[in-house]
């Protein structure tokens, strides 16, 4: 059966199970002292539910010596609290390592995030966020379950080598009987190994899937409601869910058929040894190590022994087709935390403050064979604020996203005041850089916290100042909590204006060297632009900045107009220079900004 979207992301990779299983251990180096306590309880509960049927075995093979009652209830004693004492030991043993595995699945998390929180803005473009999500959560739960499946096969494993060592003892020829036939087990769980890790990894495959479209689903959820398509959107997560459920339900199968079929070794092993065991009871038994011949609590041992060893074989047994999801688990997760990061710094100077830019000989592309910019140059001078214009796609945002270090360059270099933008440290870098989007992004925070995001020290009167600065505070009075207001999800309790406000006022809060405006006015209502538009007069002055424009207002008033058409400029210079050209800028003059200008309004009310 085919299934189809679930291939692997371009940043998985393939581990060996040795590679992964050695990393998996550093994660427990720090809780060494812990995992200490975890093995002496585990092997106190595992040789103390060992030595029942030994006990039991004393008891059954003296019933016919003694009369005592006492001995009896002596022997019957000793085995309940044998099992009192495993039951504590245990229970002990269960707390110490869900604390060991729970620290280590933290670790994990831990790491994850981290990893995920530095990689590079192309990461997140090319990665749908719920697959990432799904690594972070669902990945790392199947990877604490299959440590928790570990420790259950050391634990089986310590019950099966000591009850094995009796076994031994009692008979001979049974013992080999029952050693001839374990390595099936072993066999068996051998071949389901690979199909089990190849089910594991598209099961988690397929949720992570379903996780991205639910994600993204709610996240366009007006989009759906405005072209009433609620029922395509069902239609298509039902498919997506069908095939999640196909897939996991297909892993459920692989991974608990192991089970029937060791019962079927089960189920020719016990046969074989009680028959073999009646005849040394009728016919006495040259096999004993002993040379005492095979008595009835000999026998009830063995019996009892087998019962008990069927349990931890088996765990055992099952333990490595069990143990890929865990391996796969660990194998997405580092994967992730492995990705080498795309923007690269050489350095770590510490700018204090940031005028001149330069971009000499810039060459950058998104896709191999698909250049944005080709040998690009271009400089700004400290304290000029330029206009960037051109069509979609000739290259105006991704300026902004190389100068905020948000991509890497693949040729040429960006200099700031002669200074390689790769040998600064990147935070102190990225604090000098005001970027607005056209998008406004707010927390689902107050106000208050929302401008505060870079600079959490900041004072009442600091953020007063900046929504000032940015265009006005007045309207916070017109909330019911002020400052304290929440915004709700995304801003989304705030209008498109007063979301963009805040995010001006975040960046002045900060007060940043070179300003970046990536059509940071088009969303906002003619009111709140002109609000933005005079207070930028006075946050320009004396800053280097660069303003993607498709405003009027933006290209009357910068010291330079450069147009960009394919990565390259076409034209530069100032308004009046580039319409008396009458080329590429006329054209988009002409095209965008002329009907936002007064005459051009005056006209047509006059029509």
């Amino acid at each position: 059966m085919a299934f189809f979207g679930l291939e692997a992301e371009e940043y998985d990779r393939k581990y060996k199970d040795i590679e992964l299983s050695k990393r998996i251990l550093n994660y427990f180096t720090p809780y060494n002292r812990k995992l200490v306590i975890v093995i002496i309880f585990l092997t106190a509960s595992s040789v103390s539910s060992a030595m029942g049927p030994i006990l039991a075995r004393t008891l059954v093979n003296n019933l016919e010596t003694t009369r005592d009652i006492s001995y009896l209830i002596l022997v019957v004693l000793i085995i309940f609290i044998l099992n009192i004492i495993a039951f504590i030991f245990n229970y002990f043993r269960q707390i110490n390592s869900a604390a060991v595995i729970g620290n280590v699945v933290f670790d994990l998390r831990k790491d994850a995030v981290t990893a995920i929180l530095e990689r590079d803005l192309s990461f997140f473009d090319k990665n749908p966020i719920g697959k990432v999500v799904s690594r972070i959560n669902t990945d790392s739960r199947d990877f604490g379950e299959a440590i928790n499946l570990f420790m259950q096969f050391i634990s089986s494993l310590l019950i099966m080598v000591i009850i094995i060592s009796f076994m031994i003892t009692i008979d001979l020829i049974l013992f080999i009987i029952l050693v001839s036939i374990i390595p099936c087990f072993f066999i068996i769980a051998l071949t389901f190994r690979k199909a089990a890790r190849k089910a594991t990894l598209l099961g988690q495959r397929a949720l992570a899937r379903v996780n991205s479209f639910v994600q993204e689903s709610f996240a366009g959820i007006q989009v759906a409601k405005t072209f009433r398509q609620e029922a395509k959107l069902y239609e298509k997560f039902n498919e997506i869910n069908n095939q999640s459920y196909k897939v996991n339900l297909k892993r459920g199968v692989t991974l608990t058929s192991i089970f029937p079929t060791l019962n079927i070794v089960q189920g020719i092993i016990l046969p074989l040894i009680i028959y073999f065991g009646a005849i040394a009871l009728r016919f006495g038994n040259i096999g004993s190590i002993l040379g005492l011949g095979l008595g009835a609590g000999d026998f009830y041992l063995f019996i009892q022994s087998l019962w008990q060893l069927f349990f931890p074989l088996l765990t055992i047994a099952n333990f490595w087709p069990q143990f890929q999801a865990g391996l796969s688990a660990a194998e997405r997760i580092f994967s992730i935390i492995d990705t080498p990061p795309e923007v690269i710094q050489t350095g770590n100077k510490q700018p204090e403050q940031l005028g001149e830019i330069e971009f000499k000989n810039l060459t950058f592309m998104y896709d191999e064979n698909k250049n944005v910019f080709d040998n690009f140059s271009l400089k700004v001078r400290p304290g000029e604020s330029i206009a960037i214009v051109g069509h979609t796609g000739a290259g105006k945002s991704t300026m902004a996203k190389l100068l905020t270090r948000f991509y890497e360059f693949q040729e040429g270099d960006i200099l700031i005041d002669s200074v390689s933008i790769r040998d600064f440290d990147l935070k102190a870098y990225r604090k000098l850089i005001g970027f607005i989007p056209q998008d406004p992004f707010l927390w689902g925070e107050t106000i208050e916290n929302n401008i505060k995001y870079g600079k959490s020290n900041a004072r009442n009167e600091e953020v007063m100042w900046a929504l000032d600065q940015a265009g006005g505070s007045d309207w916070i009075n017109d909330l019911d909590n002020g400052l304290k207001t929440k915004v709700g999800e995304r801003g989304k309790l705030l209008s498109m204006g007063q979301r963009q406000l805040v995010a001006f006022a975040r960046v002045l809060l900060e007060n940043p060297s070179i300003f970046i405006l990536d059509e940071a006015t088009a969303s906002v209502d003619p009111f709140t632009e002109t609000r933005i538009q005079e207070a930028l007069q006075t946050i320009l002055k004396e800053r280097t900045s660069i303003i993607i424009a498709h405003r009027l207002w933006t290209v009357r008033h910068v010291d330079r107009i450069i147009v960009l058409d394919h990565g390259k400029i076409v034209e530069e210079g100032n308004h009046d220079e580039l319409m008396k050209k009458c080329g590429v800028y006329a054209n988009l003059y002409n095209t965008y900004f002329r009907h936002q200008s007064l005459d051009y309004i005056e006209k047509a009310k006059n029509l």
